[in-house]
């Protein structure tokens, strides 16, 4: 009787102690990780003999007691086939993206989801989200594809909160502004000019009095756009200065552009400037247009906001986003989407880029 009770307290204690390491386990998340590791690299032979020898403890009686030592190199097996698990994982969530279609940059901006990754000049390059910077708060479901191939932004209840709106210059030609009128296109920025890239001549888009002219005429509000090539802030207020001038016969309700973007000419005149140098002159534009009592604001894309210039120093400025790409890829406020360069407008002959502003200048 007494060797029964003997034999009740060891598999009381072995079940205890047993439990206890499971738990542990339990706790740390990490049981799942192992079984499901053992079956991914084929280890269901081990796994079985294992229980064997945990079944044969309990049929002779044999009693084990579990050290710190035995704790400790479970905690750090299990640690590595978690690790394990997860570089799986990762390299399936990569194999996946790759067989679907997804672009390099696509897949690497799921894997790192902290970070905004910008691929430039044959490299990827990774900037970490920074909570100093003002974010936007959009759902990105809220982004709605319609038939048309047109973006609206909604809220829960479907109701858009969002405004159609185009860009132009000489390169869409001659426009029919009554018809882009008719096609609901509720604003337009119209280039007024640009710096040449090469000798840094100022000139003047030779479509932007009819353009303008034409959108005002037919009700669409109107914001304009400078290309800028300037190599300092002195030439930054010339081009400031230089729109200023064309503006002043016109109503402008929406905001009055800097358009900052890589030329892809290597002998362009910006070629060597350093991210300093490009948010000084950035910013010497701007002041100037805002002194002038219009609202400022930058255009560009990822490479123009994360490795062109200093976001930071940029905070008081409104942005227009070009992403040809859903859903739209920035964690930073922006106000404009430009979200194609193939749209179709009643109107006007050939691509033109479309955009989706979800602030109604015009109405402020």
């Amino acid at each position: 009787m007494a060797n029964t009770s003997r034999r009740k307290r060891r598999k009381q204690q072995i079940s205890l102690i047993t439990n206890i390491i499971f738990c542990l386990i339990t706790l740390t998340a990490l049981t799942g990780c192992i079984i499901l590791l053992l079956q991914n690299y084929g280890l269901k032979n081990e796994t079985r003999q294992t229980a064997s020898l945990l079944a044969e403890y309990e049929e002779r009686n044999e009693e084990y007691i579990y050290t710190q030592a035995d704790l400790d190199t479970y905690s750090e097996e299990a640690v590595k086939l978690a690790e394990g698990l997860e570089r799986q994982a990762v390299l399936d969530e990569l194999k996946t993206g790759m067989e679907s279609g997804d672009s390099t940059a696509k897949v690497l901006r799921g894997l790192f989801p902290d970070d905004v990754v910008v691929y430039s000049d044959s490299q990827y390059y990774f900037f970490p989200i920074l909570d100093s910077l003002k974010q936007h708060d959009y759902v990105y479901d809220n982004f709605v594809l319609q038939e048309n191939n047109e973006i609206v932004y909604v809220d829960d209840s479907d109701e858009v909160h969002s405004v159609k709106g185009i860009d132009v210059s000489r390169h869409q030609g001659e426009i029919n502004w009554n018809k882009v009128a008719g096609d609901g296109v509720d604003y337009a920025f119209i280039r007024c000019g640009f710096r040449g890239n090469s000798e840094g001549k100022l000139v003047e888009d030779e479509y932007f009095k009819d353009n303008i002219e034409g959108a005002l005429k037919n009700k669409i509000d109107v914001g304009v756009y400078f290309y800028t090539q300037a190599v300092s802030e002195e030439e930054a207020v010339e081009e400031a200065e230089f729109l200023l001038e064309l503006l002043e016969p016109y109503d402008i309700t929406y905001p009055v552009v800097l358009d900052l973007e890589e030329t892809g000419n290597d002998d362009a005149r910006t070629g060597d400037m350093t991210r300093e140098e490009y948010t000084r002159a950035a910013i010497a534009f701007l002041e100037r247009i805002r002194k002038a009592g219009y609202t400022p604001m930058i255009y560009g894309n990822l490479k123009t906001y994360m490795i062109m210039l200093d976001m930071e120093q940029l905070e008081d400025y409104d942005k227009w986003f070009a992403y040809y790409d859903t859903p739209v890829y920035f964690p930073y406020e922006f106000t404009i989407w430009q979200y194609s360069s193939k749209g179709s407008v009643d109107g006007i002959k050939g691509d033109v880029d479309m955009n989706i502003c979800m602030k109604d200048y015009g109405h402020e």
